[in-house]
């Protein structure tokens, strides 16, 4: 897998993503795709929406802003009519009877190119039994060394069932068309500890299907500069003794400063065919 090749595509076409993102995580949204090279646009009241997809060159759906749900829709049908990427990160899905309900509405009503999220929130989509009740991920969900191989059948079966790229992110990322799947082993612990990295991820998606016409490698590519990124912000977080708030900075920066040869060199991943 050619990998910094989408990151090339994103700062050379430099994409308008639009983002229908929660309160807690706008600007981080917003400074991650900056830093990659795209520019963003949250534009997410409903009497705009449509009409601000038709400049972009991808959508991302937060369910974190459960109460935009009618926007998502809107804009995300007028995506699929125009053809453009449409992300989606199912936020909390399975913890709540709305969480429930709106995920369930919005699978049925918009054809998602790529659905990003934990091993929870995927696990719940998949119609498996999940312990994930908030947010993060419930440690009895995490994807281990253990239960790899069920979890690549997941992804793929599911990919396969909505027709979706389905990225998995944690301490092992997994990433499935239904035909390839891509296990990506980078990251570190810091990234949990901040609130919004998940929601910066899905962003990033964004940019790099925005860029590519391959939404599986767009997912890949995104995913693995995010893992690389974090490795070198925990890095420098250590040789500075700071903390959290100071971490999420430099993971920005990283995403700014990070060159092609950094994230070849620095990817460690494998890859599957069906």
């Amino acid at each position: 897998m050619e990998f910094a090749k989408v990151l090339r595509r994103v700062r050379k076409k430099m994409p308008l993503v639009q983002c229908i993102t929660n309160f807690v995580t706008v600007n981080d949204c917003a400074n991650i795709i900056l830093a990659s090279g795209g520019s963003p646009t949250m534009a997410s009241h409903m009497l705009e929406v449509e009409e601000a997809v038709c400049n972009v060159q991808a959508l991302v759906c937060n369910l974190g802003a459960i109460e935009k749900t009618e926007s998502m829709i809107l804009a995300g049908k007028q995506a699929n009519r125009l053809g453009k990427p449409v992300i989606l990160d199912p936020v909390g899905a399975g913890g709540t009877q709305f969480r429930r309900d709106t995920v369930k509405r919005l699978l049925e009503e918009v054809r998602f190119t790529v659905i990003r999220g934990n091993a929870s929130e995927i696990r719940y989509l998949a119609g498996q039994q999940s312990s994930g009740t908030g947010v993060d991920v419930s440690s009895m969900d995490e994807i281990t060394e253990d239960n790899l191989e069920a979890a690549v059948s997941m992804a793929a079966e599911l990919a396969e069932k909505l027709g979706s790229v389905i990225a998995i992110s944690g301490k092992i990322d997994v990433i499935s068309d239904g035909t390839q799947t891509c296990i990506l082993r980078n990251g570190c612990a810091a990234m949990a500890r901040i609130t919004g990295s998940g929601c910066m991820l899905t962003s990033l998606i964004g940019a790099f299907c925005g860029s590519c016409d391959d939404p599986f490698l767009a997912s890949c590519d995104a995913m693995a500069a995010m893992g690389v990124c974090g490795e070198i912000a925990e890095e420098k977080r250590l040789r500075n003794g700071t903390g959290n708030a100071t971490f999420r900075n430099d993971l920005i920066d990283a995403v700014f400063n990070l060159t092609e040869e950094q994230l070849k060199q620095g990817v460690r991943y494998e890859v599957y065919e069906r």
